[in-house]
């Protein structure tokens, strides 16, 4: 079947938008398009920048063609709601709204504008006029910006929920882990989404942070205090606890062998305002997520793309996210 999703971001996160999508669906993006076509079916309330998705059910070369089609179809629910998904060809509201009356009058079933039963869309792609079942995105990320513990220098629940997606599309079977965790602001969207996911950070500061942020949204302690350094390696199996606003969970397993390596992981570099970490310690930090899973996401404020390399990494993707004179690069290792 195909999927038509609808998308819309501000122009600083485009570039985040479009490597979201490509990696979430499958799918090139056109810049400004606002639409994506994929065989993939993705709910729209795992991206922050997904609206709704069509799954097409009728396809004509006309309006009136469609709505013969439409005639056809039984309605599963006693009420329903027909919308127009507006593509990249503008159309007016009075259109849009004729459009939908038109269709909603061939299905058989009652029309209810406020709380439908079902809900179908219709869009418009050049020639093609495409009707399906209708599912809408919820901005389940604003609401964890609500949380107990914040950082100034964390990502934005908006940017971390497009990162988990990006460095796990598929998310069954897939066990993910977060290093450098901070307030645990990955593994709150990451968890959101069902992803089997654990953290690790060497602040104990952080660390209660986040399991005071992971009670708060009734999820499970899965955050250890560590060097990230040490994980895989035999004396990761000391990792030191701190108290917890939550029931302890117990140490990251070790990654030395097939069965505890992860599928992919999030590291978010360091970063300070007043000094800069050095480059043999970035170094150790990349060639430990290395050692830790073969697939990584990399977000971080300067250019580290030889130590990437050094660290037995291959750079397939990246963009850049901008918010004023402030550059975050996203950068995805294989």
């Amino acid at each position: 079947m195909e999927h038509i999703y609808i998308y819309a971001c501000h122009e600083d996160e485009q570039a985040l938008c479009q490597l979201e999508l490509r990696t979430l669906l499958g799918a090139e993006t056109v810049l400004g398009a606002g639409y994506a076509v994929s065989p993939r079916r993705v709910e729209p309330s795992r991206s922050p920048f997904l609206k709704l998705r069509l799954d097409v059910r009728y396809e004509a070369g006309s309006l009136p063609e469609l709505a013969s089609q439409v005639e056809t179809l039984t309605v599963s629910g006693s009420t329903f709601k027909v919308v127009f998904a507006e593509t990249d060809t503008p159309v007016s509201y009075d259109r849009r709204r004729d459009v939908e009356r038109e269709l909603g009058r061939h299905l058989r079933g009652k029309a209810e504008m406020r709380k439908p039963e079902q809900w179908f869309a219709v869009t418009q792609l050049g020639d093609r006029w495409l009707f399906g079942d209708c599912s809408h995105g919820e901005a389940v990320w604003l609401l964890h910006q609500q949380k107990p513990q914040n950082y100034s220098t964390a990502l934005s629940t908006r940017v971390a929920r497009a990162v988990v997606n990006i460095a796990v599309p598929v998310t069954e079977g897939t066990r993910v882990i977060d290093p450098c965790c901070g307030i645990g602001t990955v593994l709150v969207e990451a968890m959101s989404m069902g992803i089997d996911i654990v953290g690790n950070d060497m602040n104990p500061l952080a660390v209660r942070g986040a399991r005071v942020n992971l009670a708060h949204f009734g999820m499970p302690n899965v955050v250890t205090l560590g060097d990230m350094r040490s994980l895989g390696l035999p004396a990761a199996s000391h990792v030191s606890a701190v108290p917890a606003a939550a029931p302890a969970a117990a140490a990251t397993p070790a990654a030395g062998n097939a069965e505890n390596r992860y599928d992919a992981l999030i590291l978010d570099m360091p970063y300070n305002l007043c000094s800069k970490l050095p480059e043999d310690e970035q170094l150790q930090m990349l060639q430990s997520a290395r050692r830790l899973a073969q697939r990584a996401v990399i977000i971080t404020t300067e250019q580290i793309d030889p130590l990437i390399e050094q660290a037995g990494f291959h750079i397939a993707d990246r963009c850049a996210v901008n918010k004023g004179k402030f550059s975050r690069q996203i950068i995805v290792c294989g």
